[in-house]
């Protein structure tokens, strides 16, 4: 399966590529790598889906859905740069950043809500290196934003 079959299978459908609001562009390639710039839990038209703390205004389970729809976010974007995920040769690494409470200590499990589907849409390839870190705050006041570097086919 290819891994928009992959994102069909799943119910899923990917939200137009990202619209930075400031100064910066949303992915840059750099030879055989993309990067893709900070992303969040947005949809169509760069609507914020979720806002909060987590450990305060949400749960562990709604920051992890927070997590899954930046991943969304990201593979639109993702889309939108190379325009078919099969030119995606493996996810290299992200950088999940999870706004929280001081006594928050379970970010990693927050950004496995992206890492479990990335796995699910590219398998193995989708396997990757990762951080995952508590912040005070995040843009406009979102609850997760995430970071990711893919390898890509020629």
């Amino acid at each position: 399966m290819t891994p928009e079959e992959r994102l069909a299978a799943l119910g899923l459908e990917l939200p137009p590529p990202f619209a930075p609001p400031a100064n910066f562009v949303a992915a840059v390639q750099a030879g055989g790598l993309l990067f893709l710039s900070g992303h969040g839990p947005t949809g169509a038209g760069g609507r914020l889906l979720m806002t909060g703390r987590v450990g305060a205004d949400l749960t562990l389970e709604q920051g992890y859905e927070a997590a899954r729809l930046t991943a969304l976010a990201l593979l639109g974007s993702l889309k939108g740069a190379i325009g078919d995920l099969g030119r995606v040769e493996r996810v290299v690494k992200l950088l999940g950043m999870v706004r929280c409470t001081p006594d928050f200590g379970n970010t990693p499990a927050v950004i496995n809500g992206a890492s479990d589907l990335l796995v699910a849409v590219f398998g193995e390839s989708g396997r990757h290196a990762r951080s995952a870190v508590g912040m005070y705050e995040l843009p406009f006041g979102m609850p997760v934003e995430i970071e990711m570097v893919v390898a890509l086919r020629d």
